[in-house]
């Protein structure tokens, strides 16, 4: 028996309609872990590059005063 177009859409809404009410659980920690970790990398970035600003500022001031 072959099926119609309405059965497939009426079999793709059930199952639509089963995984909608499946129930998605996150562990709190991964996500506290995740940003604590976000923290981590940001806090890096800006020391890195607020290092790499003082030694352009005290390499042009070197090269002026020379």
């Amino acid at each position: 028996m072959a099926r119609s177009y309405t059965d497939l859409n009426k079999e793709r809404s059930l199952d639509e309609n089963s995984s909608s009410k499946e129930i998605k659980t996150t562990d709190v920690n991964i996500l506290l872990n995740r940003v604590r970790l976000d923290k981590k990398k940001t806090f890096k970035k800006n020391i890195i590059v607020s290092l790499l600003l003082v030694a352009l500022i005290f390499s042009i001031t070197i090269y002026f005063i020379t």
